[in-house]
């Protein structure tokens, strides 16, 4: 499997933010379909009471947007979070699905009328990063 050209820095990120990295990749198999999500991770959150935990799940579709056409890597990127948002309903419907972009993608190209209509018409949930500083800058 190809990894995109930011995928270290995306599983520095989240590892920063306190995940732990449970799947890399994270495995799909349903209806007779063999998928490869990115990132699996998870992350305790400790409640009001010491006794009381909470589990988070996450896979993550890292994407660099690095080609000249941001609007193809968008064609490609939807049509894998959407597979993978069906398939991860199925088999693990407490897993929830990010697509990674980069800061300057988001700030230059996702800021744009018709892929914030994408964004919001389609769900996504989108994991900002900045490659250089491997941090996340937001969570949408």
């Amino acid at each position: 499997m190809a990894r995109d050209t930011f995928y270290s820095q995306v599983k520095a990120a989240l590892t920063k933010e306190g995940w732990t990295i449970t799947h890399d990749p994270l495995k799909i198999e349903v209806g007779g379909v063999k998928l490869e999500v990115d990132l699996g991770a998870q992350r305790s959150i400790e409640g009001v009471l010491a006794a009381e935990r909470n589990n988070e799940k996450i896979a993550v579709e890292v994407k660099s947007f690095i080609t000249p056409s941001p609007t193809n890597e968008l064609h490609m990127a939807l049509g894998q979070f959407i597979n993978y948002r069906t398939a991860l309903a199925e088999i693990e419907p407490d897993r929830k699905l990010y697509l990674a972009i980069p800061v300057v993608v988001y700030g230059d190209f996702f800021q744009l009328p018709f892929p914030q209509r994408i964004v919001r018409e389609n769900r996504l949930n989108l994991l900002v990063y900045d490659p250089i500083d491997q941090e996340v800058v937001k969570w949408l």
